[in-house]
């Protein structure tokens, strides 16, 4: 799946996008100069996200739902204290991010790469390097695959911990 499909998808979908996060680092182009603002202790404004916040309110207004959970090793990695830093903008516009420590998903079976899944039907596994760096994805609307996405992340769902009810550390 190309990139420019993939943004379309998540502007276009109809009912739901759940997202699933594994990793405890990533790499984006996009948030790697901000990233490095934030270590260097440097202000950001959060302007970069305004694009998306204002889909996720778009999505909301329209009846649509964003769930986004993270499972993450603590303490958490600089990477995961950052974005759970820059969260709010985005809890804030309707996106509903959970948090949850690894250990509480030892015995949930979940795919083995980040995915988003589409109206429950459209499966998006995210694709990664060592070192967190985006190497593509690929795209399924296999019913078994779909199936499997939507039991795991309402497997972790179910002990995530609201956005604003975790504490980092």
């Amino acid at each position: 799946m190309e990139a420019d499909e993939f943004e379309r998808l998540l502007k276009t979908f109809k009912r739901e996008a759940l997202h699933l996060e594994a990793r405890d680092a990533y790499g984006t182009a996009t948030e790697l100069p901000y990233l490095a603002k934030w270590l260097a202790g440097e202000p950001d404004d959060l302007a970069w996200l305004d694009g998306w916040c204002q889909t996720l309110r778009k999505h909301v207004k329209a009846g649509r739902s964003v769930r986004r959970a993270r499972i993450v090793s603590e303490p958490l990695s600089e990477y995961q204290l950052w974005s759970h830093s820059i969260a709010g903008p985005m809890v804030e516009a309707g996106e509903d991010i959970r948090w949850i420590p690894r250990p509480a998903v030892s015995a949930v079976g979940i795919p083995g790469n980040d995915f988003y899944l589409f109206d429950g039907r459209l499966a998006v596994f995210l694709h990664y390097a060592g070192n967190g760096l985006s190497v593509g994805m690929t795209a399924t609307d296999d019913p078994d695959v779909a199936d499997l996405c939507r039991s795991s992340f309402e497997a972790v769902w179910k002990f995530s911990v609201p956005h604003s009810g975790y504490r980092p550390f």
